[in-house]
């Protein structure tokens, strides 16, 4: 493969991170991810898998070198295997230096040997609750055994998990030490993430769902001795330890800390959309440049166009009143 000039947005920033959702669809539907009753897009409206291919190989070749893939649940994407055992020849010739998911661990019984045969080393899942009852109620359709087995088969297949939990007011707060021990005893790492302002969801509020990491921090240090560490992952979260237990916890909190200045990402859905930011509804249509051309150059050049048009930073915020910056579309259109 050979290298092109690489990705500069217009405030410095190399794109060195790509975050590709395969799917919208999902076998759960967490409240704060997607309505119950969701509408999901036509198969054709979808990239192929070899479309996705050729598009984060075009990625690659200009500069991107970490590839994570999400969804809704990737995972219950038909033959998605397939396209994970294409980028691992970008690990083999070296151009990517790291492949990775995002999942909910319902499919890693099945899913977890394959991928660290496709070179993935280490996985997120999401999982804000060790309640079966709660965890039915936020996921809806999910059962936290079957999370918890593919937890385990991801482990014994020797994937580094690290656990995703939404902190929600009134639902986990009363969790955030269980989670953190039994995280310690399964060696996993936590990172705990601020409830965005994304999609309308019927019901549920956001301003009464949001618990400030701050707050959460705090009880940290109430009972532990807490160290900030200065190395990040290539993403927002930022990292303290807890000297104790000897613990990485991480914090993404687009809401009390404003992350833009080192952001490195741009998310591609599984329709070809190009978001430059998370929290602005700015975005590139790269499919259709895919789909007029076998060659690549249309593909670049759009490509580059987008990234030229990279806000310096989210409108994401939660006032005492309301939540502003908030993007209608659901989490599970963008890739998380």
């Amino acid at each position: 493969m050979t290298k092109t000039a690489p990705l500069i947005d217009p405030f410095a920033r190399a794109i060195s991170y790509l975050r590709v959702s395969v799917t919208d669809r999902c076998d759960f539907r967490c409240v704060y991810c997607m309505s119950e009753n969701m509408t999901f897009l036509p198969k054709a409206d979808l990239l192929t898998l070899e479309e996705l291919d050729r598009m984060c190989s075009t990625f690659i070749r200009m500069g991107v070198e970490k590839l994570r893939i999400t969804g809704g649940e990737p995972l219950v994407r038909k033959g998605i295997m397939t396209f994970f055992r294409g980028m691992s020849r970008h690990l083999e010739s070296g151009a990517l230096k790291e492949l990775t998911l995002t999942t909910n661990g319902s499919q890693l019984a099945k899913y977890a040997a394959e991928l660290v045969d496709c070179g993935v080393r280490r996985i997120n899942v999401s999982l804000d609750t060790l309640d079966d009852k709660k965890f039915a109620d936020i996921t809806r359709w999910g059962r936290l055994p079957q999370v918890l087995n593919g937890i385990a088969a991801a482990k014994a297949a020797g994937l580094r998990v690290k656990i995703n939990a939404v902190a929600l007011k009134g639902f986990n707060e009363d969790e955030q030490f269980s989670l953190t021990d039994w995280c310690a005893r399964e060696g996993h790492d936590l990172t705990w993430i601020e409830v965005m302002p994304m999609g309308d969801l019927g019901n549920e509020d956001r301003l009464d769902q949001y618990w400030s990491l701050k707050d959460l921090r705090a009880r940290y240090a109430d009972r532990f001795s807490v160290t900030d560490l200065s190395e990040r992952s290539g993403g927002p979260a930022r990292y303290v330890r807890l000297e104790e237990t000897g613990q990485k916890i991480g914090f993404i909190t687009p809401l009390t800390h404003n992350f833009c200045e080192s952001c490195n990402r741009v998310r591609l859905t599984c329709t070809g959309e190009l978001y430059m930011c998370l929290g602005q509804e700015d975005m590139a249509d790269l499919r259709a440049p895919l789909r007029a051309s076998t060659e690549d150059g249309a593909l670049e050049t759009a490509i580059r166009a987008a990234i030229s048009h990279k806000p310096k930073g989210h409108d994401f915020d939660y006032t005492r009143t309301g939540a502003t910056g908030q993007m209608t579309r659901h989490m599970s259109h963008t890739g998380g």
